[in-house]
């Protein structure tokens, strides 16, 4: 190839521009692929946090009338661990849910005056990709206080 030849090629800018769509969509497409599982891991979580939400305030009311104490300011629940766990399960088992390995890490009474519960589940991308795990375990805790007013 003769030297004008070479530089004339050299110069020739045919097809650069088809490098860099290339590059830029799929650059798009990664972001595309991150901010849609970033969105379904923070709607999945508000999912569950609003089934722990919903499991405390039951847990925080699992009491009898016989479990009222009457102080000089105003009347107290006073639950025990047992029952908040038990209606918590029952919560859980009766509100109908569609997460993936749904498991009640704590569900108790703290102080006896309100329930205190916590709920793992694992998240699923909608869309598995290199760019995003196959899976996570996400986790939530919620608590309810007993209060008459």
């Amino acid at each position: 190839m003769s030297g004008r030849r070479w530089s004339h090629a050299v110069r020739d800018e045919t097809g650069s521009t088809l490098v860099l769509t290339i590059f830029y969509a799929a650059l798009c497409l990664a972001v595309v692929l991150l901010v849609t599982a970033a969105t379904s891991l923070y709607i999945e979580r508000k999912r569950l946090y609003s089934l722990a939400d919903g499991a405390a305030l039951a847990g925080a009311e699992a009491f009898g009338l016989d479990d009222v104490a009457s102080t000089s300011a105003r009347p107290t629940a006073i639950l025990d661990d047992a029952r908040v766990a038990s209606t918590v399960n029952a919560h859980i088992a009766a509100v109908p849910h569609s997460f993936e390995d749904l498991a009640i890490d704590r569900a108790e009474s703290p102080g006896g005056s309100g329930a205190v519960v916590a709920l793992s589940a694992t998240w699923r991308p909608p869309i598995v990709s290199v760019f995003v795990p196959e899976g996570l375990r996400i986790e939530v805790e919620a608590s309810a206080r007993s209060v008459f007013g």
